[in-house]
Protein backbone atom coordinates (compact mmCIF):
# COMPACT_ATOMS: atom_id res chain seq x y z
CA UNK A 1 0.00 0.00 0.00
CA UNK A 2 0.85 3.34 -0.75
CA UNK A 3 1.22 5.80 2.18
CA UNK A 4 1.26 9.18 1.87
CA UNK A 5 4.49 10.40 2.76
CA UNK A 6 5.50 8.56 -0.46
CA UNK A 7 3.71 10.24 -2.34
CA UNK A 8 5.59 13.34 -1.28
CA UNK A 9 2.83 14.52 1.14
CA UNK A 10 3.24 17.24 3.11
CA UNK A 11 1.00 17.96 6.55
CA UNK A 12 -1.56 20.72 7.13
CA UNK A 13 0.86 22.47 9.17
CA UNK A 14 3.42 22.25 6.16
CA UNK A 15 1.07 24.41 3.69
CA UNK A 16 1.25 27.60 4.05
CA UNK A 17 -1.72 29.59 5.11
CA UNK A 18 -2.10 31.53 1.65
CA UNK A 19 -1.58 28.41 -0.22
CA UNK A 20 -3.91 26.51 1.76
CA UNK A 21 -6.57 29.59 1.08
CA UNK A 22 -5.52 29.59 -2.59
CA UNK A 23 -6.95 25.90 -2.73
CA UNK A 24 -9.77 26.63 -0.64
CA UNK A 25 -11.09 29.18 -3.04
CA UNK A 26 -10.16 26.84 -6.31
CA UNK A 27 -12.41 24.17 -4.35
CA UNK A 28 -15.56 25.89 -4.18
CA UNK A 29 -15.09 27.71 -7.56
CA UNK A 30 -14.73 24.43 -9.11
CA UNK A 31 -17.80 23.48 -6.82
CA UNK A 32 -19.97 26.53 -7.99
CA UNK A 33 -19.72 25.62 -12.08
CA UNK A 34 -21.61 22.15 -11.84
CA UNK A 35 -25.35 23.96 -13.47
CA UNK A 36 -27.55 22.42 -14.59
CA UNK A 37 -28.19 24.68 -18.06
CA UNK A 38 -24.98 25.29 -18.82
CA UNK A 39 -22.63 22.27 -18.31
CA UNK A 40 -18.79 22.79 -17.04
CA UNK A 41 -16.92 21.80 -19.98
CA UNK A 42 -13.67 20.21 -19.48
CA UNK A 43 -10.97 18.94 -22.32
CA UNK A 44 -8.95 16.95 -20.25
CA UNK A 45 -5.21 16.99 -20.31
CA UNK A 46 -2.02 15.35 -19.82
CA UNK A 47 0.28 17.62 -19.04
CA UNK A 48 1.45 21.27 -18.78
CA UNK A 49 1.51 22.31 -22.30
CA UNK A 50 -2.02 20.76 -22.52
CA UNK A 51 -3.29 21.90 -19.48
CA UNK A 52 -1.83 25.62 -20.22
CA UNK A 53 -3.52 25.33 -23.72
CA UNK A 54 -6.96 24.49 -22.19
CA UNK A 55 -6.58 27.70 -20.09
CA UNK A 56 -5.35 29.77 -23.44
CA UNK A 57 -8.53 28.48 -24.78
CA UNK A 58 -10.89 29.68 -22.28
CA UNK A 59 -12.08 26.86 -20.08
CA UNK A 60 -12.00 27.57 -16.44
CA UNK A 61 -11.15 24.31 -15.08
CA UNK A 62 -8.37 21.96 -15.90
CA UNK A 63 -9.43 18.47 -15.90
CA UNK A 64 -7.15 15.44 -15.93
CA UNK A 65 -7.43 12.08 -17.91
CA UNK A 66 -5.89 8.98 -16.00
CA UNK A 67 -5.36 7.13 -19.30
CA UNK A 68 -4.01 10.20 -21.35
CA UNK A 69 -1.62 10.68 -18.37
CA UNK A 70 -0.63 7.13 -18.14
CA UNK A 71 0.43 7.11 -22.02
CA UNK A 72 2.28 10.53 -21.90
CA UNK A 73 4.44 8.29 -18.84
CA UNK A 74 4.87 5.09 -20.82
CA UNK A 75 1.86 2.69 -18.89
CA UNK A 76 -1.62 1.66 -19.41
CA UNK A 77 -4.32 2.89 -18.00
CA UNK A 78 -5.93 1.03 -15.24
CA UNK A 79 -3.90 1.70 -12.48
CA UNK A 80 -1.10 0.35 -14.12
CA UNK A 81 1.11 3.64 -13.58
CA UNK A 82 2.68 4.36 -9.95
CA UNK A 83 0.60 6.40 -8.05
CA UNK A 84 3.35 8.76 -7.36
CA UNK A 85 4.08 9.38 -11.02
CA UNK A 86 0.39 9.56 -11.78
CA UNK A 87 0.32 12.43 -8.80
CA UNK A 88 3.37 14.08 -9.74
CA UNK A 89 2.45 14.41 -13.01
CA UNK A 90 -0.91 15.82 -11.87
CA UNK A 91 1.49 18.22 -9.08
CA UNK A 92 3.24 19.70 -12.67
CA UNK A 93 0.03 20.51 -14.29
CA UNK A 94 -1.90 21.99 -11.06
CA UNK A 95 1.43 24.38 -10.01
CA UNK A 96 1.86 25.66 -14.33
CA UNK A 97 -2.05 27.03 -14.14
CA UNK A 98 -4.00 29.27 -12.23
CA UNK A 99 -7.23 27.58 -12.43
CA UNK A 100 -8.66 24.67 -10.59
CA UNK A 101 -7.58 21.68 -11.24
CA UNK A 102 -9.76 18.21 -10.82
CA UNK A 103 -7.12 15.16 -10.78
CA UNK A 104 -8.55 11.68 -12.40
CA UNK A 105 -7.38 9.80 -9.71
CA UNK A 106 -8.39 6.26 -11.08
CA UNK A 107 -10.16 4.25 -7.99
CA UNK A 108 -7.46 5.38 -5.34
CA UNK A 109 -4.21 3.49 -6.07
CA UNK A 110 -5.49 0.99 -2.87
CA UNK A 111 -4.51 4.10 -0.80
CA UNK A 112 -6.22 4.57 2.42
CA UNK A 113 -8.52 7.59 2.68
CA UNK A 114 -6.42 9.99 4.46
CA UNK A 115 -3.40 9.38 2.51
CA UNK A 116 -5.30 9.87 -0.83
CA UNK A 117 -6.55 12.86 0.17
CA UNK A 118 -2.95 13.78 1.96
CA UNK A 119 -1.74 13.37 -1.35
CA UNK A 120 -4.44 15.02 -3.45
CA UNK A 121 -4.26 18.18 -1.19
CA UNK A 122 -0.30 18.16 -1.66
CA UNK A 123 -0.51 18.94 -4.99
CA UNK A 124 -3.28 21.16 -4.97
CA UNK A 125 -6.04 19.32 -6.60
CA UNK A 126 -9.20 21.23 -6.34
CA UNK A 127 -11.20 18.08 -7.49
CA UNK A 128 -10.62 14.49 -8.15
CA UNK A 129 -12.81 11.51 -9.85
CA UNK A 130 -12.90 8.23 -7.97
CA UNK A 131 -14.47 4.96 -9.89
CA UNK A 132 -16.29 2.14 -8.26
CA UNK A 133 -13.64 -0.55 -10.22
CA UNK A 134 -11.45 -2.76 -8.27
CA UNK A 135 -8.47 -3.21 -10.76
CA UNK A 136 -6.89 -5.55 -8.16
CA UNK A 137 -10.00 -7.99 -8.83
CA UNK A 138 -11.15 -6.55 -12.56
CA UNK A 139 -14.79 -5.78 -11.37
CA UNK A 140 -16.88 -3.58 -9.71
CA UNK A 141 -17.11 -2.89 -5.87
CA UNK A 142 -20.30 -3.16 -4.41
CA UNK A 143 -22.29 0.23 -3.63
CA UNK A 144 -22.46 -0.12 -0.13
CA UNK A 145 -18.69 -0.95 0.79
CA UNK A 146 -17.66 1.91 -2.11
CA UNK A 147 -19.89 4.33 -0.52
CA UNK A 148 -18.71 3.49 3.16
CA UNK A 149 -15.08 4.51 1.41
CA UNK A 150 -16.37 7.62 -0.58
CA UNK A 151 -17.27 8.94 2.88
CA UNK A 152 -14.04 8.56 4.52
CA UNK A 153 -12.17 10.24 1.62
CA UNK A 154 -15.45 12.97 2.35
CA UNK A 155 -14.68 12.86 6.22
CA UNK A 156 -10.48 12.97 5.69
CA UNK A 157 -10.93 16.13 3.77
CA UNK A 158 -13.38 17.82 6.25
CA UNK A 159 -10.98 16.70 8.96
CA UNK A 160 -8.15 18.89 7.14
CA UNK A 161 -10.58 21.65 6.10
CA UNK A 162 -10.32 20.73 2.65
CA UNK A 163 -13.72 21.23 0.92
CA UNK A 164 -12.21 18.43 -2.00
CA UNK A 165 -14.81 18.23 -4.82
CA UNK A 166 -15.44 14.57 -5.21
CA UNK A 167 -16.60 12.83 -8.67
CA UNK A 168 -17.60 9.93 -8.35
CA UNK A 169 -17.66 7.21 -11.32
CA UNK A 170 -20.55 5.10 -12.04
CA UNK A 171 -18.65 2.23 -14.28
CA UNK A 172 -21.86 -0.13 -14.83
CA UNK A 173 -21.92 0.92 -18.36
CA UNK A 174 -18.41 0.35 -19.00
CA UNK A 175 -18.78 -3.40 -19.77
CA UNK A 176 -21.08 -2.56 -22.17
CA UNK A 177 -19.18 -0.02 -23.77
CA UNK A 178 -15.95 -2.13 -24.38
CA UNK A 179 -17.76 -4.85 -25.63
CA UNK A 180 -19.50 -2.47 -28.43
CA UNK A 181 -22.74 -3.09 -27.18
CA UNK A 182 -25.70 -1.03 -28.71
CA UNK A 183 -27.68 1.66 -27.12
CA UNK A 184 -30.75 -0.82 -25.81
CA UNK A 185 -28.61 -2.58 -22.99
CA UNK A 186 -28.16 0.70 -21.01
CA UNK A 187 -31.78 1.30 -19.82
CA UNK A 188 -31.38 -2.27 -18.01
CA UNK A 189 -28.60 -0.72 -16.53
CA UNK A 190 -29.66 2.75 -15.35
CA UNK A 191 -31.51 1.63 -11.79
CA UNK A 192 -28.22 -0.04 -10.81
CA UNK A 193 -26.33 3.22 -12.11
CA UNK A 194 -28.95 4.94 -10.47
CA UNK A 195 -28.47 3.28 -6.45
CA UNK A 196 -24.91 3.42 -7.04
CA UNK A 197 -25.49 7.23 -7.94
CA UNK A 198 -27.72 8.03 -4.79
CA UNK A 199 -25.24 6.09 -2.35
CA UNK A 200 -22.14 7.72 -3.34
CA UNK A 201 -24.29 11.39 -3.03
CA UNK A 202 -25.09 10.72 0.24
CA UNK A 203 -21.67 9.44 1.14
CA UNK A 204 -20.90 13.08 0.44
CA UNK A 205 -19.70 13.11 -3.68
CA UNK A 206 -20.51 16.82 -4.85
CA UNK A 207 -21.07 14.98 -8.25
CA UNK A 208 -21.98 11.38 -10.13
CA UNK A 209 -20.07 10.48 -13.46
CA UNK A 210 -22.32 7.22 -14.88
CA UNK A 211 -19.21 7.08 -17.77
CA UNK A 212 -20.43 5.08 -21.05
CA UNK A 213 -24.10 6.17 -20.14
CA UNK A 214 -24.72 8.47 -24.02
CA UNK A 215 -28.56 7.09 -24.90
CA UNK A 216 -30.70 10.11 -24.59
CA UNK A 217 -33.81 8.32 -22.76
CA UNK A 218 -31.56 6.21 -19.93
CA UNK A 219 -29.62 9.64 -19.89
CA UNK A 220 -32.60 11.59 -19.05
CA UNK A 221 -33.74 9.07 -16.57
CA UNK A 222 -30.69 8.81 -14.86
CA UNK A 223 -30.71 12.55 -14.31
CA UNK A 224 -33.86 13.07 -13.42
CA UNK A 225 -33.43 10.33 -10.15
CA UNK A 226 -29.95 11.15 -9.10
CA UNK A 227 -29.97 14.37 -6.75
CA UNK A 228 -26.97 15.68 -7.78
CA UNK A 229 -25.03 16.97 -10.57
CA UNK A 230 -23.69 14.35 -13.40
CA UNK A 231 -20.97 14.37 -15.39
CA UNK A 232 -21.29 12.72 -19.19
CA UNK A 233 -18.28 12.07 -21.39
CA UNK A 234 -18.41 12.98 -25.18
CA UNK A 235 -18.42 9.66 -26.57
CA UNK A 236 -18.75 9.77 -30.33
CA UNK A 237 -22.62 9.41 -30.40
CA UNK A 238 -23.20 11.41 -26.88
CA UNK A 239 -25.77 14.10 -28.15
CA UNK A 240 -24.77 17.60 -28.84
CA UNK A 241 -24.17 20.35 -25.88
CA UNK A 242 -27.23 21.82 -26.19
CA UNK A 243 -29.01 18.38 -25.79
CA UNK A 244 -27.10 17.77 -22.89
CA UNK A 245 -27.83 20.65 -21.36
CA UNK A 246 -31.33 20.54 -21.34
CA UNK A 247 -31.39 17.14 -20.26
CA UNK A 248 -29.81 18.43 -17.12
CA UNK A 249 -26.13 17.68 -17.40
CA UNK A 250 -24.07 19.30 -15.41
CA UNK A 251 -20.38 18.34 -16.62
CA UNK A 252 -19.22 17.13 -19.68
CA UNK A 253 -15.41 15.50 -19.92
CA UNK A 254 -13.70 14.19 -22.74
CA UNK A 255 -11.92 11.57 -21.02
CA UNK A 256 -8.47 10.52 -23.21
CA UNK A 257 -9.98 10.71 -26.96
CA UNK A 258 -8.44 14.67 -26.76
CA UNK A 259 -5.07 12.57 -26.34
CA UNK A 260 -6.05 10.09 -28.88
CA UNK A 261 -6.72 13.12 -31.56
CA UNK A 262 -3.72 14.60 -30.81
CA UNK A 263 -1.11 11.70 -31.19
CA UNK A 264 -3.30 10.40 -34.32
CA UNK A 265 -2.64 13.99 -35.68
CA UNK A 266 1.16 13.76 -34.69
CA UNK A 267 1.38 9.98 -36.50
CA UNK A 268 -0.36 11.99 -39.74
CA UNK A 269 2.71 14.21 -39.38
CA UNK A 270 5.19 12.08 -38.93
CA UNK A 271 4.49 10.39 -41.94
CA UNK A 272 3.92 13.80 -44.12
CA UNK A 273 7.19 13.87 -43.10
CA UNK A 274 8.63 11.14 -44.98
CA UNK A 275 6.64 11.63 -47.87
CA UNK A 276 8.18 15.36 -48.17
Amino acid sequence: MLEGRQCGIEGRDEMGDSQNVQLQVRCELLRSLHQADAPLLLPNAWDVASARAVVAAGFPVVATSSAAVAAALGYEDQERAPADEMFAAAARIARAVDVPVTVDAEAGYGMEPTDLVAALRSIGAAGCNLEDTDHRVGGLRAPSEHAKWLAAVRQAATETDYPLVVNARVDVFVPALLAGADSEVMAPLVPDAIERATAYLDAGADCVYPIGLWEPGALREFVSQVAGPVNVVRLPPTPPLAELAALGVARVSWGPFLHHSAMARFGEELAALRDG
